[in-house]
């Protein structure tokens, strides 16, 4: 489980721990109080804090610090993990590039931010991809959700700070959305089932301290880490998310309409215009 200290990564690491997984979670941020800065404000959250809440669970943790830009990080994190479990059965493709040029207009976008972000946002992922799946088909097969967006195939309802998006980051999920199907193409007859996940827009720890709840919840509805987290679970222990294998599935969605999370959505949550559940 990549970018697990907080927010969607942290609340799946728990749902996967419920299910009765061990789960190895990775990020940057080891000790609580050591994350990332936003606004002058250091983000709650640390791989200390997940460990602690799946252990809390039952089930084993173990915490391997990962930095997607750093290649030799996530080789090194996959061997420390096989090592430790002695396999891995299911990776999840949460983490992201949260540096600079993913909110940026294109004529402000320097190209040094852009290989960046598509390092963060596709190349990382594959190389975690890469080295898990040959064992993933020695043992018989595997799952790997990979974390996409709606940016990825939808127009934005405006430009940035109307509820819009930046190019790059768009584009790197785009490009990050098709790895699902061709690994489904690839390897589905092998036991492995891919998907990508649109979690739609979140309420986490990053945007609060970035203040564009307001911003974001005027064109889509608004969900909680929770929300997605038990989407995964679902994806990953149940047998009735195979005919969504190698497609985009909706998590807000299917948490809804299979009651995956007691008391959500409250009854005035869905809004024609927001989200179709």
């Amino acid at each position: 489980m990549t970018g697990a200290s907080r927010g969607i990564g942290k609340s799946a690491a728990i749902y996967l721990a419920r299910a009765g997984y061990d789960v190895a979670v990775s990020a940057r941020t080891i000790h609580e109080g050591e994350g990332r800065h936003v606004d002058g404000a250091t983000l709650p959250g640390s791989l200390d804090t997940t460990v602690e809440e799946i252990e809390a669970e039952g089930a084993n943790a173990f915490a391997v610090r990962m930095d997607l830009l750093d290649h030799q990080s996530l080789i090194d994190g996959v061997a420390a993990t096989i090592g430790h479990f002695g396999g891995i059965d299911v990776l999840v493709n949460n983490g992201v590039y949260q540096g600079h040029g993913t909110m940026v207009d294109f004529l402000d976008l320097d190209f040094s931010d852009l290989r960046k972000i598509f390092e963060g946002n596709v190349f990382g992922q594959l190389v975690l991809v890469k080295e898990v799946l040959p064992q993933m088909i020695e043992r018989g097969g595997g799952t790997i959700v990979n974390m996409i967006s709606a940016t990825a195939y939808r127009q934005p309802p405006g430009k940035i700070g109307s509820g819009g998006w930046g190019m790059a980051y768009a584009m790197s999920k785009a490009a990050f959305e098709r790895v699902a199907p061709l690994l489904e193409v690839e390897h589905g007859a092998e036991g492995i089932r891919a998907f990508s996940v649109d979690p739609g827009y979140v309420v986490t720890e990053t945007a609060q301290a970035r203040g564009t709840g307001a911003e974001f919840s005027a064109h889509f509805a608004a969900a909680t880490p929770p929300v997605i987290g038990a989407a995964i679970g679902w994806i990953v222990t149940s047998p009735e998310a195979d005919d969504q294998r190698g497609k985009i599935v909706l998590a807000q969605r299917e948490t809804k309409r299979r009651g995956l999370l007691p008391g959500w959505p409250p009854a005035d949550f869905v809004n024609p215009e927001k989200i179709k559940a």
